[in-house]
C-alpha cells in the first residue's frame, strides 16, 4: 500500500497543475473580452447592428431584426419575386415545420411511425422573413404616393400661396 506522503504529493501536484490550467483559462478569458474583432457585434444579428441611419428601410430592418436579404434566403425566392410565389413558398415551409396533429386511436393502433421532425425555431423565422417581405413591399408602394405629393406642379396650375413664414421678407407687406 501506498505510504501517505505519496498521496500527498500526488494530491498537491494535481491541485496546482489544476490551479495553473484554470489562472491561463481565466488570463484568456479576460484577454478575449477585452479584444473584439471587427466581425463580432455581439448580439448583431444579420447585419441588424448596422442599420443604423434613420431610413424606413433601416428601421424596417431593426423592428423585424431581419435583413431583406436574409428574409429572401430563408423563403428561398429571389429579390424580385412575386408576393405570390413569396406566400406560396411561405406556407409550403410553414407546413413542412408544423406538428403533425395527434393520431388517431386506429392509426396508433396499427403501431408506431416514426416522429415527424418539426421545429419551432423554423417555424417562426419563416413567419418573420414573410412579414419583413411584406413590410417592405408596404413601403414600396407608400414611397410613390409620398414621392407624388411632393413632385412639382405643371405649368399653369394654380398654385396656394406659401405660408407667411417661407414667403421672402418673413411675409411682411
Amino acid at each position: 500500500m501506498a505510504s501517505p506522503k505519496v498521496l500527498v504529493q500526488i494530491l498537491v501536484t494535481g491541485t496546482r497543475i489544476l490551479g495553473k490550467a484554470f489562472y491561463e483559462a481565466g488570463r484568456q478569458a479576460v484577454k478575449n473580452a477585452k479584444h473584439s474583432p471587427q466581425g463580432a457585434l455581439g448580439n448583431d444579428v444579420a447585419g441588424v447592428g448596422t442599420a443604423t441611419s434613420g431610413s424606413p428601410t433601416d428601421q424596417i430592418t431593426r423592428a423585424h431584426r431581419m435583413t431583406l436579404d436574409e428574409a429572401h434566403l430563408i423563403l428561398n425566392v429571389k429579390r424580385e419575386a412575386s408576393l405570390e410565389n413569396v406566400l406560396k413558398n411561405y406556407e409550403h415551409l410553414f407546413k413542412a415545420n408544423s406538428p403533425l396533429p395527434a393520431p388517431t386511436p386506429e392509426k396508433a393502433a396499427r403501431g408506431k411511425a416514426p416522429a415527424p421532425a418539426h421545429s419551432h425555431y423554423l417555424q417562426s423565422k419563416v413567419v418573420r422573413a414573410r412579414e419583413r417581405i411584406e413590410a417592405e413591399l408596404k413601403l414600396a408602394s407608400e414611397t410613390p404616393l409620398a414621392s407624388a405629393a411632393e413632385a412639382p406642379v405643371t405649368p399653369g396650375a394654380t398654385q396656394a400661396p406659401p405660408p407667411p413664414h417661407e414667403m421672402p421678407g418673413g411675409g411682411k407687406s
